[in-house]
């Protein structure tokens, strides 16, 4: 009984090596298959062209209605202006937040001590420093934001949101 047993698992086993070696042998036959699909580039022509609207998202919609609202554009439906005729407040709230997320504390950081991610490399100016926000004056800060200066790019944003990007960064002044 003890010799029967022993066969029937020695088939078992044998049986089941066969099956993991065809199941070995279609995986290493896809993998192969993969990778020569990888030693070429794909041809021009199945490449579709990058378009601006290729990177395109709510806040850039965001963005350009607030600005067509303080140059004094006709407004449109998406949040509309406030009952002293220029853009909503809560509105313009909204956009310093992204803007800053986006644009700004990607050099200053979330905090505005220059510790952004490329904050180092650029030398990026600690927003908290208090003797920094003594010596700077609003007009100043607005002008940079608006202009650029040394490694900091020009922003085109409206009116409103660079004031308010003033008003959050006088907000970040460390207390001495």
């Amino acid at each position: 009984m003890a010799l029967r047993f022993a066969a029937v698992r020695y088939r078992g086993m044998a049986q089941l090596g066969r099956v993991a070696g065809w199941l070995i042998s279609i995986a290493s036959a896809s993998a192969t298959g993969a990778l020569a699909a990888c030693d070429r580039a794909p041809a021009a022509q199945s490449l579709p062209e990058w378009t601006p609207a290729d990177n395109h998202s709510n806040d850039d919609d965001k963005l350009a209605s607030a600005r067509a609202q303080s140059q004094g554009a006709p407004r449109g439906a998406g949040g509309g202006p406030s009952a002293k005729g220029g853009p909503d407040p809560a509105q313009v709230a909204q956009l310093v937040d992204i803007t800053w997320r986006q644009q700004c504390s990607n050099c200053h950081g979330s905090a505005g001590r220059g510790d952004g991610q490329m904050g180092p490399m650029l030398h990026a100016s600690d927003l908290t420093d208090a003797a920094w926000q003594r010596r700077t004056t609003d007009g100043d800060m607005a002008a940079v934001i608006k202009n650029g200066k040394n490694k900091m790019p020009r922003f085109d944003l409206p009116d409103a949101v660079i004031g308010g990007l003033v008003v959050r960064i006088r907000a970040l002044r460390a207390t001495p």
